[in-house]
């Protein structure tokens, strides 16, 4: 008996959505740079009894503010891409950067005025959770300047515009983190 090749209808794969892709990548990135901050997080609040006193809580707020302010000019460079709305996006950009960049600014006033060692337990907690955050502030800094020089030569349209999107994603993320190291930091005297 001859055995006959059979013709099977083939499926046709879907490929998958490169953005969306990217977009799960991100989040796990996230999610694995959460567990990062979170040691950090945990560090602070194992070391019982070590005290913020010595902080200068006004600059403490002000970067604070400063910060989410950034989320802000951030959240409008995106969604003015997304409508098509150059002109904003590169506003908003240029925005972030500079917000970003006076955070960092007042993160150096921070580090350069301590009146603690960073041979103490606060000393070394401070500054590796803010020196930890501040790597992350320069390197989406360094994203945010990229994602600028692309808008201006062109390269983003409503239809095409994930990198600024990724962008954002990230600096919220980073934004969030200083939501909980701020007060962790500043405001809880002695755990």
């Amino acid at each position: 008996m001859a055995a006959t090749a059979t013709s099977l209808p083939v499926a046709e794969h879907a490929h998958p959505d490169p953005v969306h892709l990217k977009r799960v990548g991100l989040w796990l990135f996230f999610f694995s740079e959460s567990i990062l901050f979170g040691l950090f997080l945990s560090a602070r609040f194992y070391l019982e009894g070590i005290q913020a006193e010595h902080l200068d809580q006004a600059l403490g707020l002000g970067i604070t503010i400063v910060l989410l302010l950034s989320s802000v000019t951030a959240y409008t460079a995106e969604t003015a891409i997304e409508h098509d709305r150059r002109g904003i996006a590169v506003w908003g950009l240029i925005a972030t950067i500079a917000l970003g960049l006076v955070f960092m600014a007042g993160v150096g006033i921070e580090w350069s005025t301590a009146h603690f060692s960073r041979h103490e337990a606060f000393g070394t907690v401070f500054f590796s959770m803010t020196g930890l955050h501040a790597s992350h502030v320069v390197s989406g800094v360094g994203l945010l300047v990229l994602a600028l020089i692309q808008l201006l030569r062109g390269r983003f349209s409503s239809k095409d515009h994930w990198p600024i999107s990724g962008v954002v994603m990230y600096w919220h993320f980073v934004d969030v983190v200083w939501v909980f190291y701020y007060p962790a930091l500043y405001l809880i005297q002695g755990v």
